[in-house]
Parts: C-alpha cells; structure tokens; sequence
C-alpha cells in the first residue's frame, strides 16, 4: 500500500489529515462526505479538486457553517440516511474521523462501499501507545489531542485500532487500496511498516478502500 500525494498547499488548510484526505480524491470527481463537521474539507476539494461535493451532518450548527459557505449539505445521520441513497452514487463516500462515533460502525461503512465506488475513512487510533500507558500504568480512560473529552461526556462509543479496522475492512470484504499511519497533528509517519508497528505509533489513521473484485464464474 502506498500513500497519497496531493499539490495542494498545505496553507489552504487548517487539519493536516484533511489534506492527506483530498490527496486520495480524483480531480472532478462525485464525493459525499459523511459527518462533514463545519465543511472544511467539502470546501478544499470543491477549490482544488474541482469534484462534486456533497455532504451530511448530524449537528444543525454544521449544517448552517456550511450553507453559509455555499456548499451543497442536508442534516442527516450517518447510520440512518446513508439506506437511502441509491448504489454507485458517488465515486467517493468519506467518513473523516467520524467512525468512532457511529451506533454501527460496520453498517455505516458496508453503507459506504454499497453507494460508493470507494471510501475513504479516517479515524483515532485506540491502540497508540500513549493510550496503552494511560490504561496500564493510571488506570483510567485515557485523554489525548485526538481523543480530547472525558469518559463521561465522550460522543465516542465505538473507538477502534489500527489493527482492529483492518479486520473490519476484511470482514465486509473490502481491499485497501492506500493507508496512512499519522502523528497527532495530522502529519505521515513516513515508515513501511507492518500494523502491529502503526497500531503502537500511529496516533490516527485514513484508509482509502475499494470493494474486494469477486473472481469470475466459472464456465
């Protein structure tokens, strides 16, 4: 697997990982992007990408930032409405670092790849070892940049590994085409390395997956 590139500048944005992102996203592309938060990245890939940007937000807030940028968003939520949207309706359906907080995460992302030619989803990794030593040695619910509120306040409900998301990805039967382990700003590790490593270093993570090509009938 091998990493995305992308020209766009780096000041155009103002999350690394989000330009880590639109580096997996073909120039004039149609994209959905799931849980899309204040619109951020819709924007940079509708400046830079020139794609067809759509998007879906749970929170009325985001909706109106959006709106407000003149970007094409409905309110909706991610483990509901995605049953609605007809299949290979986008070439790109994104959940940037929304996973986690999904009732069904593997429903979501089977959702994902049925209406999309490809996903691409980015999350926290559980499985660094900042939270390892947080659990082992404090005995309590680890608090980090990425994984910033307390346990008892949290909208994450289902946090998962690097190590854990390949097995999901293996489980609906989906290929990684390119994955990335990254550093708590957003920023590559810029290493070949097998999971166990990017599960122990790897703050966050984005995985760009394809539906696995089912071998052909035989005659």
């Amino acid at each position: 697997m091998t990493a995305a590139t992308t020209d766009i500048p780096q000041t155009a944005v103002t999350r690394i990982d989000l330009l880590l992102v639109a580096g997996m996203v073909a120039a004039g592309s149609r994209v959905l992007d799931v849980g899309c938060g204040d619109g951020e990245l819709l924007r940079l890939l509708s400046e830079h990408k020139g794609v067809d940007a759509r998007g879906v937000e749970i929170s009325q807030k985001g909706v109106n930032d959006c709106v407000a940028k003149g970007l094409s968003v409905i309110q909706g939520d991610a483990d509901i409405d995605l049953a609605d949207y007809p299949d290979d309706a986008f070439d790109y359906v994104i959940l940037s670092q929304t996973l986690q907080a999904t009732r069904n995460p593997r429903r979501v992302l089977e959702q994902m790849m049925r209406i999309g030619k490809r996903a691409i989803v980015s999350f926290p990794n559980f499985g660094h070892w900042r939270i390892r030593w947080q659990l082992g040695v404090r005995g309590r619910m680890p608090l980090t940049e990425n994984l910033s509120y307390a346990w008892y306040e949290t909208p994450n409900i289902h946090l998962c590994s690097i190590r854990d998301f390949v097995n999901l990805a293996e489980l609906i039967d989906a290929r990684i085409v390119k994955a990335m382990a990254m550093d708590r700003n957003g920023a590559q590790i810029r290493v070949h390395a097998p999971w166990w490593a990017w599960n122990l270093f790897g703050e966050q993570a984005v995985f760009l997956l394809e539906r696995a090509k089912k071998p052909a009938p035989r005659e």
